[in-house]
């Protein structure tokens, strides 16, 4: 993570010692406009897909993988080039537009960008209300069996993840995404404001590496499993979902459909299983019909 995703502020902190003036650091947010280039009848078409706050750094990754799980793109050759442009910040930050150019020829599902959104930090693409009307196509489903994993791993998870938080460690304020293997080896993290533009970052940066499907892979999400987040997962062929927090009964319906191992409330030793189960050593098998 670059060093302008942290800053310092003055407070005033206020204890049982009474109030004094200090310093804190807190997590920047910063709204960063994804700008499509793409060739149509001969023509340069340029179009703004979506406005997300993030924590600068990692855009590159934030565009592809947004553009991945949206399904706009499908692999890693279509794309020419992606930078930062606009104007600068002046300060060495990184500038809040980026453009990704795809390659003369490749053809996209344009009717996909026709709902122009705004993306808060908090709730993601708003407006998904159903599996039936937002569940996209993946080209990297989860795989029927395996990996498998141990149910004293997946205790393990929230205790790896947050070591190699380093800028939550600054802030305490951001949450991260992480790809583990099944024997607790981190794969790759990413840290933002947004819990989905932090698994965008870690999706994006598996994308352009040519490292998809991430079908031997465990994903844990310090938050919340939203359906987007498990939306986004199953895109990349991402076999086992864990998260710290609750799951949304969509997203469990989801997981369910996709063949997907989802679990919540991975903390203090114990954690639910809500898909599935048949992944997961030591945990006992879910009854017919629960999803």
């Amino acid at each position: 993570m670059d060093d302008y995703s942290a800053m310092d502020v003055d407070v005033e902190r206020v204890d049982e010692d009474g109030q004094r003036a200090a310093h804190d650091v807190v997590a920047v947010e910063e709204p960063l406009e994804i700008r499509l280039h793409v060739e149509v009848d001969g023509r340069l078409e340029r179009r703004t897909v979506s406005v997300t706050m993030r924590t600068p750094g990692d855009d590159r990754s934030l565009a592809a993988g947004f553009l991945f799980t949206e399904g706009i793109l499908r692999e890693p050759s279509q794309v020419e080039d992606i930078r930062s442009c606009g104007p600068s910040a002046g300060d060495g930050r990184a500038r809040n537009v980026v453009r990704v150019q795809l390659r003369a020829g490749t053809t996209v599902d344009l009717a996909r960008l026709e709902r122009h959104f705004y993306t808060t930090s908090s709730c993601g693409v708003c407006g998904k209300t159903s599996i039936e009307a937002l569940q996209a196509t993946s080209c990297f489903a989860p795989p029927p069996a395996g990996p498998m994993i141990d149910a004293a791993l997946v205790h393990r998870l929230p205790r790896l993840l947050r070591e190699a938080q380093a800028v939550f460690d600054r802030t305490g304020g951001l949450h991260a995404s992480a790809l583990f293997d099944a024997d607790g080896r981190l794969h790759a993290l990413r840290e933002d404001v947004g819990r989905h533009n932090a698994l965008d970052k870690v999706i994006g940066a598996e994308f352009l590496a040519g490292r998809l499907p991430a079908h031997q892979r465990v994903l844990l999400v310090s938050g919340r499993a939203s359906f987007e987040l498990v939306q986004k997962a199953v895109m990349a062929g991402i076999p086992v979902l864990a998260a710290v927090g609750a799951p949304s009964s969509l997203a469990v319906q989801l997981a369910t459909s996709a063949g997907m191992t989802l679990l919540g409330f991975v903390r203090d030793g114990r954690f639910n299983v809500y898909a599935g189960a048949e992944r997961v050593r030591g945990a006992p098998a879910l009854p017919t019909g629960v999803g």
